[in-house]
């Protein structure tokens, strides 16, 4: 059931809220819980003695496993938001590691930043034309340009990189790096107080430097983009009228808006951020394009957003739970992840504890069994195989979303095939 529309004085349309019986958070909550996550991590390393999970090198290199998935989701977001699920957003970011290969070896750093957001942007206009135009399912063409997209870079790599310095049919040759910012005074002494290894102090001294060491500018572009994307989702004439087509098209076209327009603006940008992405892997993450760079993150970013609501606070945070979590499990394998068993179990039992307050006595009693789980594996084992290592990221963001499905609601015209005049 579509929720309402209603028209301002100005004759944007506001979508109606849905009743929801809970307040919003204050602003200021954010932080209180940046500090309790931080104070947390510091505690959890001197009862496992993990003493990796907050130095500045896991900080930075969570940055950059973040922000890819980041940029994804904020893609999904710009064209869920809209109404068009756009579940091609792997393909898209496929595109976006080949134009950064391909831009950045013939023209330069920038110029592949640029490309893979052009190639993104191809991908983002096929599937306007398709859901948009001719009304094809938005399911069928994300997969159709997922596949397409796939063939097409192994193609286009084969025929572009082969015979060049270091390149071949998996991968281009080596691309320029965009630069680096690096305070060194403010970087060496937060380095030291890092190494004092004082509660919550050091912790917070890692955080800081890895802010300020060797920072890549697409990560602090990426940063400015998700602001952006709110201030021009939630605080603009435009993002309102936008926002208004993934709730209810009918009624903003009968007050005027050019609901088709916007939804094609929407998945054009949806494919930039998404080639962005796609970029980031093969220009920070990487040093090149390769084939099969992805490894799924256009899906997890999907899932990011969905943990998110939908929102681009909380879509960072679901991107930094997955990549915060996978960078343990690459730079100390199954030790720093063990240590991570004991905080989820903890949080499983704090969840169930609100869900009985909640009155969901059901979903309690399933939490409950699941940290009671998770609690046996951390105590009954010193750490976590190898060969389930990988899987972390993947079952806890699987798990975060479990839990947090009953609080979730997707704009109400998402996904649904829009005709011009519907409205009449």
């Amino acid at each position: 059931m579509s929720v309402p529309a209603t028209a301002t004085a100005t004759g944007i349309v506001e979508p109606a809220a849905r009743p929801s019986g809970r307040r919003r958070l204050p602003r200021w909550w954010f932080l209180v819980a940046m500090v309790a996550a931080i104070a947390a991590m510091a505690l959890l390393e001197i009862i496992t003695g993990a003493n990796d999970l907050t130095s500045s090198g896991t900080i930075a290199a969570t940055f950059i496993a973040t922000v890819p998935i980041m940029l994804a989701g904020l893609g999904g977001l710009w064209s869920e938001r809209a109404g068009v699920v756009n579940i091609g957003l792997e393909g898209m970011m496929i595109l976006g590691t080949y134009g950064a290969g391909y831009f950045g070896y013939h023209y330069g750093a920038w110029a592949a930043v640029l490309g893979a957001i052009a190639m993104g942007m191809l991908g983002g206009l096929v599937h306007a034309v398709a859901t948009v135009v001719f009304g094809v399912d938005h399911i069928i063409s994300g997969v159709a340009i997922n596949i397409i997209a796939l063939g097409a870079v192994q193609y286009l790599a084969s025929l572009t990189f082969v015979g060049l310095p270091g390149g071949g049919q998996t991968q281009s040759p080596k691309i320029p790096d965009v630069p680096s910012i690096t305070i060194g005074p403010l970087s060496d002494s937060l380095g030291t107080l890092e190494k004092k290894d004082l509660f919550f102090v050091s912790e917070v001294a890692a955080i800081l430097r890895a802010l300020v060491t060797n920072l890549s500018s697409l990560v602090v572009i990426a940063m400015v983009i998700l602001v952006l994307s709110y201030v021009i989702l939630w605080r603009t004439p435009f993002g309102l009228r936008l926002r208004a087509c993934g709730e209810s098209p009918a009624a903003a076209e009968s007050l005027g808006v050019k609901v088709l327009r916007y939804k094609f603006v929407a998945v054009l940008i949806s494919g930039g951020l998404a080639g962005l992405a796609g970029g980031f892997l093969a220009m920070v993450a990487s040093s090149n394009y390769r084939d099969g760079q992805t490894g799924g993150r256009g899906y997890i970013g999907l899932a990011a957003m969905i943990f998110g609501n939908w929102r681009p606070g909380g879509l960072l945070a679901g991107s930094s739970l997955f990549g915060y979590t996978e960078t343990l499990g690459l730079r100390q394998g199954g030790t720093s992840v063990h240590a991570l068993l004991l905080a989820f179990a903890v949080l499983a039992l704090a969840a169930a504890a609100w869900q009985v307050r909640q009155g969901q006595r059901v979903s309690a009693a399933i939490t409950v069994g699941i940290g009671v789980l998770i609690g046996v594996v951390y105590f009954l084992s010193d750490e976590v195989p190898g060969e389930f290592t990988s899987m972390t990221p993947y079952v806890i963001t699987l798990l975060v979303l479990a839990l947090a499905s009953q609080r979730l609601r997707m704009p109400a015209a998402d996904g649904q095939i829009y005709r011009k005049g519907s409205a009449g």
